[in-house]
């Protein structure tokens, strides 16, 4: 199951973000997401799982949860804004994933057996990061595999 991951929006859909979504079977936005239409115009390529980051403060993003679990292939993934934040032992909690956002920097790591994934930023740029989202692919039986896929977006 290929899965495609977003965060940190902040009320920008970039043009690039839908096309490099084509393809997947969920999408899970991990929070700041700045307008609850992208999740809509998002629910138009595939099924959308959201959470609120701490711009998500009014409105329907407001509403959204602060941490979520979903269960695909017979994995357990984790879903939060601030991976600082954390209050539990993934591994403790059979977590397969850990996803976060909120620092804009694509970062991929594993600890005690337990990917940690940020797709970074796929909203305004900040400082000279660049424009990312994640792909994470999930299967029963094997590891969790992410990727960060660097869009292509117009010089502004």
């Amino acid at each position: 199951m290929i899965i495609g991951v977003v965060s940190d929006t902040h009320g920008l859909l970039r043009p690039e973000v839908i096309p490099a979504l084509e393809g997947v079977e969920h999408i899970l936005h991990l929070g700041d997401v700045g307008d609850f239409a992208i999740l809509k115009a998002l629910e138009k390529v595939a099924p959308v799982t959201a959470i609120r980051g701490n711009v998500d403060r009014d409105g329907r993003c407001g509403k959204l949860p602060e941490t979520e679990v979903v269960h695909f292939e017979g994995q357990y993934l984790y879903l939060l804004h601030d991976v600082q934040t954390i209050h539990l032992d993934p591994a403790a909690a059979k977590f397969s994933v850990v996803l976060f956002g909120h620092s804009h920097k694509p970062d991929i790591r594993r600890h005690k057996g337990v990917l940690y994934f940020n797709p970074g930023s796929c909203g305004p740029r900040r400082f000279s990061l660049p424009v990312t989202i994640g792909m994470l692919t999930v299967e029963e039986g094997s590891p969790p595999a992410a990727e960060i896929v660097h869009l292509d977006i117009a010089s502004t």
